[in-house]
C-alpha cells in the first residue's frame, strides 16, 4: 500500500477514506497530495478550473481535529474529490462557462454539493463544463478547452468533461457530474473511466441560484452522479449524493438495494444498430462484456430492443423544443460562440416542435417508459455501446452542420436513458489504439444495484482503473475517430 503524501492521490475514495479513519494518514495529506497533483497535470488538460486550495486545506484541518476529538465520521471524511461549475457551491460562482457569469455568486450549496460535504468530503476544486453544459465537447469562453489525457485531439466528452478528465488523472477521488443526455457516461467512455446516471429523482437536483423553475424537460431528464476509477467508488458516491434533500420536490427516498432478481440473471445484448453505423472496436467491446458476464453466472443473449431507436430520437423531440424556447435566448445574450455554433446547426438539423408536437412527444414518452419497464421484466439488464464510434476529434461539434451531425451521431446511445428516467453506467472495457473503449449498463428505474453487480464483474475481468499521466499527442497528430453515419 502507498500511503506517502506524494503518492495518495492515486489511491481510490474508500481507500483514502479507511486510511484516514484509521490515522494511517491524515486528512490534509490526502488532499495536499491531491492538490499537488492537480497542480503538476493540470495545465496540460485544463480540468479543474477553480483551485479551492485555501479552503480544501481549512476543511481538511477541521476533518483531523474531528478524528482527534473522537467524533463519529462520516462515509468520504477527509476525502478529496471535485464539483462541477454548473452547480450551486456557497460562495463560489455559478458561473456555467460563461464570462458574464463569472461573479454569479451562490450562497448557500445546493444538493449534491451539501450531501458531499456532510459525508465529510472535501471539494478541492471545480471542473470544466461546455457553456450551459450544452455541448458534447468541454470548451467554453471563460475557462477555455478541457483536453482529453490520453490524446489532445480526441475530446474529453462533455458536458461533465473536467470531471471525466479529472478522474482519469488523479486530480481527487470522486468527481461530481450531471447528466440530461450523456453528461456524465459520454465523458466517462472519452476518459476511461466509470460514470454513473442515477434513476431520475435518486439525487437530488436543483440551484437555488435558479430565478425560475426547472423546464419540464429538466425535470424529467435531468441528474447528478459520480464519476470514479473504481466500481466501490460509485457506489459510494451515489450512496452519498443521494441523501435527503427536500428543497427538490422530484427526489424520492427508494432504498439502494432492491430485492434481487431471479437467477441466473438474464443480459440482453445489444449488436446490432438502427441507427448510426458502429465501429468494430465498439462491437468488440460490447461482446466482451458479455463473455465476462456470461463466465460469471448471468444469461446473456443478443437481443434487439425494438424501441431504443424511437427512445433516443425522442431525446430531440423534447430536448430540442425546449433548448430553442428557453435556452435560445440567453445563448444569443451572452458571448459563447461555441454552444451556438453547435446549437443552432443542431436545430437546423431537428427542427423544434410546437405545441401540439410536443405535447404528442411528451405522451410518447410515456408510452416508451411503459415498453421498457416491461422489457426489464424478462432482461434487468442491458449492454449496450456507450457510442457508435471511439470518441471524435477536439471541437467537431462546432464545425458546421456536418460536425454537429458527427457529434449527435456520437451521442445515439447515449440519449436513451434521460428519455426514460433510467439509471446508466458507463464501464470501461478494452483499448482502441491510443482510446480507451467502454460499454452501457443499463437497468429498469431504481436498480443502480444491479449495474454495480454487473460493473464489478468487468471491473473483475479488466482490472480497476489507475490515474494515467497526461499524454502527448500522436506523431501523426490524428485521433482517428472515423465518422460515424446513419445506416440505411
Amino acid at each position: 500500500m502507498q500511503t506517502s503524501a506524494t503518492q495518495l492521490w492515486q489511491l481510490d475514495a474508500v481507500e483514502t477514506a479507511a486510511l484516514i479513519r484509521h490515522g494511517q494518514v491524515s486528512s490534509r495529506e490526502a488532499v495536499q497530495s491531491a492538490l499537488d497533483r492537480t497542480k503538476a497535470v493540470n495545465p496540460a488538460v485544463n480540468a479543474v478550473v477553480r483551485l479551492l486550495e485555501e479552503e480544501a486545506l481549512a476543511a481538511a484541518d477541521a476533518a483531523d481535529a474531528a478524528r482527534a476529538r473522537g467524533d463519529l465520521l462520516a462515509p468520504l471524511h477527509g476525502v478529496p474529490v471535485t464539483t462541477k461549475i454548473n452547480v450551486d457551491q456557497a460562495g463560489l460562482p455559478t458561473d456555467n462557462g460563461v464570462p458574464e457569469l463569472k461573479d454569479f455568486i451562490a450562497p448557500v450549496d445546493g444538493p449534491v454539493a451539501a450531501n458531499l460535504k456532510r459525508a465529510g468530503a472535501v471539494i478541492i476544486g471545480r471542473t470544466n463544463s461546455p457553456a450551459f453544459a450544452m455541448r458534447g465537447h468541454t470548451d467554453n469562453a471563460l475557462h477555455g478547452q478541457t483536453l482529453n489525457p490520453w490524446n489532445p485531439h480526441a475530446t474529453p466528452g462533455g458536458s461533465s468533461g473536467g470531471a471525466g478528465v479529472a478522474a482519469a488523472v488523479g486530480m481527487g477521488t470522486i468527481a461530481q457530474g450531471n447528466d440530461i443526455g450523456g453528461s456524465i457516461r459520454w465523458p466517462a467512455y472519452c476518459n476511461g473511466v466509470l460514470g454513473l446516471r442515477p434513476t431520475t429523482g435518486r439525487v437530488a437536483h436543483i440551484n437555488p441560484t435558479a430565478p425560475a423553475g426547472r423546464s419540464l424537460g429538466a425535470q424529467l431528464m435531468a441528474v447528478n452522479g459520480p464519476l470514479a476509477r473504481s466500481v466501490r467508488d460509485l457506489r459510494l458516491g451515489l450512496e452519498v449524493m443521494s441523501a435527503p434533500d427536500l428543497r427538490d420536490n422530484r427526489w424520492t427516498p427508494v432504498p439502494l438495494e432492491m430485492p434481487a432478481p431471479p437467477r441466473p440473471l438474464k443480459v440482453a445484448l445489444v449488436t446490432s444498430s438502427q441507427g448510426p453505423a458502429v465501429q468494430p472496436a465498439v462491437w468488440a467491446a460490447v461482446h466482451q462484456a458479455g463473455r465476462y458476464l456470461e463466465a460469471a453466472g448471468y444469461q446473456v443473449e443478443e437481443v434487439e430492443i425494438p424501441f431504443l431507436h424511437a427512445t433516443s430520437e425522442l431525446w430531440h423531440a423534447i430536448g430540442v423544443t425546449e433548448q430553442f424556447h428557453m435556452l435560445g435566448p440567453m445563448i444569443r445574450r451572452y458571448s459563447d460562440p461555441g454552444i451556438r455554433a453547435f446549437l443552432e446547426p443542431w436545430w437546423e438539423l431537428r427542427p423544434p416542435l410546437d405545441l401540439p408536437g410536443y405535447l404528442a412527444a411528451l405522451a410518447r414518452r410515456d408510452a416508451l417508459m411503459h415498453d421498457w419497464q416491461m422489457f426489464h421484466q424478462n432482461y434487468p439488464l442491458v449492454v449496450m455501446p456507450s457510442s457508435p464510434q471511439r470518441p471524435v476529434p477536439a471541437g467537431i461539434d462546432v464545425q458546421g452542420v456536418e460536425g454537429t451531425r458527427c457529434m449527435l451521431e456520437a451521442l445515439y446511445f447515449q440519449l436513451t436513458l434521460p428519455v426514460i428516467g433510467q439509471p446508466g453506467l458507463a464501464v470501461p472495457v478494452g483499448m482502441d489504439g491510443d482510446l480507451p473503449m467502454g460499454v452501457q449498463l443499463v437497468a429498469a428505474r431504481w436498480r443502480e444495484d444491479l449495474l454495480l453487480q454487473a460493473a464489478e464483474v468487468i471491473e473483475a475481468c479488466e482490472g480497476v482503473r489507475r490515474p494515467i499521466d497526461p499524454r502527448p499527442a500522436p506523431v501523426d497528430g490524428a485521433c482517428r475517430p472515423g465518422l460515424a453515419r446513419t445506416a440505411a
